[in-house]
Parts: C-alpha cells; structure tokens; sequence
C-alpha cells in the first residue's frame, strides 16, 4: 500500500553555511562567531574547523547537479551574514551577495524552489564584539542585513526563514557554553532569547513593507515525557517542555512567555515590558518551520541546573550515534500539539535526519540502512499527522551533505550523501536513492 502525500508537497533537504560552505573569508567576507569558535582550542572535536567543510561554496554546481540527480523539488539554505555584510552593517559585499544570488537562479533553473534562511548562528564577528544577541540593537541590525537580501531576491524566493532554532543560539551558546559564543550566564541567556525573538519581529515587519512571498522561523521541538508517573518527574517534563517547545512560541502566538521560565531562571529573569511582547505577538508568521530528531524522556533531579531534571534514554532504545531515540511517534505528537495549541497554520518539516555509522563507500554504494529506515518511519509518522489535519506542506533532510557537525567535527554524519574528507568526491548513499524514489512518487510504501 503506498501513502500518498498531498499534491505540491514539496521535497527538500537542508543545509546550513558554515556547516557545508567552507572557504569562510573568501571574497573579502567578515568572520563569524563560528569561524573565531572552532579556531579557539579546546572547543571542537578534533580541533577540526570550518574552513573547508563540504567546499561547496566551490563546488556548489556539483552539488545542485545532485540535488538534480535526487529529484528535490526544494532546497533550504542559510545565508552566510559576514559573506554579504562583511562588518555585520553598512558595506554590501558584492562578491559574497553574488554567490547566493547565482546559487538561487541556478537552483529555479532546475525547478527547485529555494527556502532561505537569513540566520543559522554565524553572527558576524564585528556584531559580536559590539555585543552580539544581548545588544538591544541587534534586532535592528538584523532587520537591516535581512533587508540587503529581500532586495535583492525576493523576486525568487518564495520561502524566508528568519531563525534557525533560536534555542540553541541561546541555551548552548549563552547558558551553557557547548556552542558558539560559548557564554555561560543564566542572566545572558533570557535576554538572547527576547532579542531574538524581537529581530524575527523587526526582519518580519520589514519584510510586510516590502516582501512579496512567505516568510517565517523555524524551531527545535521534541516532546516531553515523564521517565515515571511520579508526581515530580511529571512536573520535570512540564519545565523542559516551557524550556524548549513553548519559549519561543508562547510568545509569538500568545503574546506571553511560559510562566515556567521565571521559576526556572529565578532572579536572572527580567521583566519584559507590554510593548516588546505586543510587537513580537503582531507581528507573527506565516509559517512555522519543525526540526524534529527526538523526544525528551524526563527524569527529576534536585539540583540538576537548571531544570532541576535531566533527559535519560530508555535502556532497550534504539538511538543515532548522536546518542538520540529514534521515536518517530514523537514528530506525530508535536506536529499535532503544534496544531491543537496554535493553530493550523502551514507547516515544514525543515529538519529531520539521523547520524549514522555509516560503512564506507564501496564500489560506489554507501549501505545506510539505519538511515533509510529512519527515513521511511518518520515519513510514515508525519503522513499520519497530515490524515488528522496537520496542514504539513513539505519535508526536507537533514542534511543533504555529510557536513561540518558544530562541536562534534566531522565525526558525526548526517548526509544523504557521503562526502570524502580528503578528496570531496560525493557518493550517493542507500538513503539518498530511497528518498529519490519516494520523491518521484509523492509517496511512500
């Protein structure tokens, strides 16, 4: 029996551009707070870097001939911020605006429709040092950089992002210090988190005054469960469910945040005034974009910071190298929960992926087993979210290149497609011609 999904559906796989561009200051581009990251030691796996990643800011007609070769008919990227405004503001680097512009035409050439996302944690260095996400004049100078590129393609590019999952900018970049700045600081982290929320606000009303298509942010969800029915562990469940699902949603649908998060934060949580909170509320989105990899099972544990719990894994799971449950009735129930609390506003699935150990490439296959079955459960899972009323309208990988996987290195891979690090040949793994066949039938068995 084949499931079809709805027509127009779109096939996507994602990418982000630090993590498979490479060459970050070509082209009289500005460092980002990543590039100064990975050459800090101590901070990377390996001590590996950026700097040459998948090098697809050289290859990248190579990679959309696979894209082509796949049958996406979407692909969503991110926009390296210092490659157009090498200072973060003011001077438009032609070169580096140039890039995306060709990568964009090319991508319509081929009928793949492109999904931008303006910001994927690469904050330029010079922002950074003018202090970064807790400036209150970052969502100003967000809006002025998301401005150079609804200029110059929004003619093209019918789907913006604003942010990539704004809880990892501000919880492992702010509060506990595994990613890029690498702060940690309970009383940094809130006010990263308004600023952001206040710079969607400011790109998406700039975009209102001048924009023709779609434009909406995107976010890390993933259930919570109690790991028992004690009455403490349910309580956990309900602190990190306002820790990491309702933080950044709360406020933009319902005007408020989780009343969670004060408890949580204690003195380090500010007050936030009327007017803030109005201007993200109005100004909304049109979509919502899920990264869905797992669900969190909660254990209470006093003293545990900050949460006072801790997420544990079930002893019989079946997990990615990352350490992650594969539970795909988890994308069923947050895609549901997404609808039932919110609304049924239009939804992307743009992320969901597994690391795997993978076998290396033999006579040209990479046998990824793990992956194709992870694929085909969690399509089958959001195919169920859709027949009970999701409004689900495409689905992209993560990610379409084994790429450059933040703290971890190089060590943990994600791609459809295998990419040699000495040689950057790219082979298409088992998954990469599953998906191709699902995608030529708008379905799946």
């Amino acid at each position: 029996m084949t499931r079809p999904f709805p027509q127009g559906f779109l096939w996507g796989a994602a990418t982000s551009a630090y993590q498979i561009e490479g060459q970050p200051l070509a082209d009289g581009a500005g460092p980002s707070i990543w590039h100064r990251f990975t050459h800090t030691p101590g901070r990377i796996a390996n001590g590996e870097t950026g700097d040459l990643a998948c090098d697809h800011y050289r290859r990248w007609e190579e990679d959309i001939a696979v894209m082509v070769e796949l049958g996406l008919t979407a692909y969503r990227f991110s926009v390296a911020w210092g490659r157009v405004l090498p200072e973060g503001r003011g001077r438009v680097n032609q070169k580096g605006l140039d890039f995306y512009q060709r990568l964009v035409d090319r991508l319509l050439k081929h009928d793949i429709q492109p999904m931008v996302t303006l910001y994927h944690w690469d904050l330029p260095t010079a922002l950074h040092d003018r202090g970064g996400w807790l400036n209150p004049d970052s969502p100003a100078w967000f809006a002025e950089y998301a401005q150079v590129l609804f200029r110059a393609m929004d003619d093209r590019v019918p789907r913006w992002i604003t942010l990539n999952e704004p809880w990892v900018v501000t919880v492992p970049g702010y509060l506990d210090g595994e990613m890029a700045p690498g702060h940690r600081d309970p009383f940094e982290a809130p006010r990263v988190a308004h600023h952001l929320l206040l710079a969607h606000a400011e790109a998406v009303v700039a975009y209102r005054a001048m924009g023709r298509q779609q434009i909406g942010l995107a976010v890390n969800l993933e259930p919570q469960h109690p790991a028992s029915d004690t009455p403490e562990n349910q309580a956990a469940a309900v602190r990190r469910d306002a820790f990491i699902n309702r933080w950044f949603l709360d406020p933009l649908f319902l005007g408020r945040y989780p009343a969670e998060l004060a408890c949580i934060f204690a003195d380090a949580w500010p007050t936030w005034s009327d007017s803030d909170l109005a201007r993200i509320h109005t100004a909304g989105t049109d979509f919502i974009g899920v990264n869905y990899y797992s669900r969190g099972l909660v254990q209470s544990v006093p003293g545990a910071w900050p949460l006072g719990a801790i997420r544990v894994t079930p002893t019989d799971a079946r997990c990615t190298s990352m350490g992650w449950e594969i539970y795909p009735a988890g994308l069923t129930e947050t895609l549901l929960w997404l609808t039932d609390r919110y609304g049924n506003l239009p939804l992307y699935l743009t992320e969901n992926g597994a690391a795997c150990d993978d076998p290396p490439p033999l006579d040209g296959q990479v046998s990824d087993l793990d992956r194709v079955d992870y694929l085909r459960t969690h399509l089958l899972a959001a195919h169920t979210a859709i027949e009970q009323g999701v409004n689900l309208r495409g689905y992209f990988f993560w990610s379409l290149l084994d790429n450059f996987e933040w703290a971890q290195g190089y060590a943990k891979r994600f791609g459809l497609i295998h990419v040699d690090p000495l040689t950057q040949a790219r082979t298409l793994k088992a998954s990469a011609r599953c998906y191709r066949e699902i995608i030529r039938t708008n379905g799946i068995v």
